[in-house]
Order: C-alpha cells, then sequence, then structure tokens
C-alpha cells in the first residue's frame, strides 16, 4: 500500500507539472499570438513616432540654419566693408609714395593725355591752314 501511495504522488506530481507545463506553453502561443496580431499596430505607432520626431528635428534644424545664414550673412558684409576699407587705405598710401617719387598719378596721366590731345587738335588745324592755297 504503501507503494501506491507513492505512486499515486508521483503520477499526480507528474500530472502536476504536464499541467503547469501545458499551460505555459498555451501561455507562451497566447503571447505569440498577441504579439504577431499587435506587432502591425506597435510597428505602425512606431513609424508613426519617429515621424513626428524627424519633422521637429527638421523644424529645429531648419531655424538653426536660417540663423546661421544670417550670421554668415552679416560677417560677410562686415569683412567686405573692412576689405574696401584697407583697399582705400593702400591706395591712398600708394599714392602718396608714387608721389613723394615724383610719379604721375592717374589723374595726372588723364590731365596731361587732355592737354596733348588739345595741343594735338591745334597742331592739326595749323596744319590744315599751312596747307590750303593761297590766293
Amino acid at each position: 500500500m504503501v507503494k501506491k501511495v507513492k505512486g499515486n504522488a508521483d503520477s499526480q506530481l507528474s500530472q502536476s507539472v504536464r499541467e503547469s507545463a501545458h499551460l505555459i506553453w498555451l501561455a507562451g502561443l497566447g503571447a505569440f499570438t498577441k504579439v504577431s496580431a499587435e506587432g502591425g499596430k506597435l510597428f505602425e505607432a512606431l513609424v508613426k513616432e519617429g515621424e513626428k520626431i524627424e519633422e521637429r528635428t527638421r523644424e529645429v534644424t531648419a531655424g538653426a540654419m536660417a540663423a546661421a545664414r544670417e550670421q554668415t550673412g552679416e560677417a560677410r558684409g562686415r569683412v567686405v566693408e573692412t576689405w574696401d576699407k584697407v583697399e582705400q587705405i593702400f591706395e591712398d598710401r600708394l599714392n602718396r609714395v608714387l608721389g613723394q617719387l615724383g610719379i604721375p598719378s592717374r589723374e595726372d596721366l588723364r590731365e596731361l593725355t587732355q592737354r596733348i590731345d588739345a595741343l594735338q587738335a591745334q597742331l592739326d588745324e595749323l596744319g590744315r591752314g599751312q596747307d590750303s592755297p593761297r590766293p
């Protein structure tokens, strides 16, 4: 009789383990089915969330780029102004040095050219007056 009780206990324990294993198996199948069914929904939800984050990132990036362009434009304007001033200072100093060396300036050469042209015109007129026959 002792053996029967022990065998009966083993059988009940074995039955209990089988039932537990079966329940675990069913729970696993249920979880798999649930994930499979709702996995698509989860994926879509994640995509939507990603799109929202991407849009916010684009807005922030666009704002930062606009600010950077504005600052670059301002800096470029200051550089151009400074370069123009440096160029003018250089031209002024160069003209002063050339004047000290006795080298005529551009304006001096322009005036000289005009005077030469005027003299040439007078010579041409005098030459025409001598070439004409005398009565």
